[in-house]
């Protein structure tokens, strides 16, 4: 018996040294770039978060900016995709919805587009075509021309990140993405917190989501949001970069404004920008000029 379990020992001890033996020739160890951290990485708790983008969302009573506005229409669901030529323009908002946005023609620098709207209904002014659009904030029936699906809302979610509602229900997660610096080459780490913003379906337990605020955690800045609509689906997200301080308030000169569904983005560089200045409900007037061929929608 004694000689059996010793035999037997033998062999599994062989069998080890021969697998060992074996995967050591069949591994290969590569070394990997490190990426860098942040020199600073901030700490904030759900309830500071939500208090700071609520006090940025009421510091803000309006907006006056002059900006460098560039539209692409298409994606891979239409197999291509257009850029359209780069406008001058300006934006004007007012809190709680008041909105103007008017795109300049090159060159001549005439209007190309002018679009107001007070929340609830908006007007869109097409001069080089003396056409109109007119009708409320919510897509009725889809235009197959995806810039004609674009409302006031779009621009004015984008440009100022609402509050958090109070039946509103958050969540918040932390991450460590890591990316290639474009400037320096390098991989680098970029810490964020992901603020989710989810609503209940009536009186179900079915959460749904509402939108997710991606915030930097070397600044505690977002940097990008998710919107979605009532089925759950993307509609929106919005990129934020190159901070700088107006007015004393940090504020992104780099705004692109992606719709996947719809299959357009609007890119937004902002060159001027004051806030809090007085905006008269004159400058959110749109007069239509007679003559205008008008377009009611739903």
């Amino acid at each position: 018996m004694l000689r059996n379990c010793l035999r037997s020992a033998l062999l599994l001890a062989a069998g080890s040294m021969s697998l060992l033996g074996l995967t050591g020739c069949l591994k290969r160890t590569r070394i990997l770039e490190r990426p860098q951290a942040p020199n600073v990485v901030l700490s904030a708790s759900g309830q500071q978060l939500i208090q700071q983008l609520d006090q940025r969302y009421d510091s803000i009573h309006s907006i006056n900016a002059t900006v460098l506005m560039r539209a692409s229409v298409g994606g891979a669901n239409k197999g291509k995709e257009t850029d359209y030529t780069s406008l001058r323009g300006y934006i004007l908002l007012r809190q709680p919805d008041m909105l103007r946005v008017l795109g300049l023609l090159p060159v001549v620098e005439t209007r190309a587009f002018d679009m107001a709207s007070d929340g609830k209904n908006f007007k869109l002014l097409i001069p080089p075509k003396s056409e109109a659009v007119v009708g409320s904030g919510q897509v009725g029936k889809p235009s197959p021309n995806p810039l004609m699906n674009l409302r006031p809302s779009v621009f004015f979610d984008s440009l100022l990140i609402r509050k958090i509602g109070p039946d509103e229900l958050v969540y918040v997660t932390n991450n460590t993405g890591v990316e290639r610096d474009t400037r320096t080459k390098h991989l680098v780490q970029e810490p964020d917190y992901d603020l989710g913003i989810l609503r209940r379906q009536g009186n179900s337990q079915q959460l749904l989501p509402v939108r997710v605020i991606h915030i930097n955690r070397t600044d505690l800045l977002p940097y990008q949001q998710d919107e979605y609509d009532e089925h759950g689906t993307l509609v929106t997200r919005t990129l934020y970069s190159k901070y700088q301080t107006f007015d004393q308030i940090s504020y992104p000169t780099h705004i692109v404004i992606d719709r996947p569904v719809d299959e357009y983005k609007i890119d937004l560089t902002i060159e001027k920008l004051t806030f809090n200045h007085t905006l008269a409900d004159d400058q959110f007037e749109l007069k239509i000029p007679p003559g205008t061929k008008i377009k009611r929608l739903p």
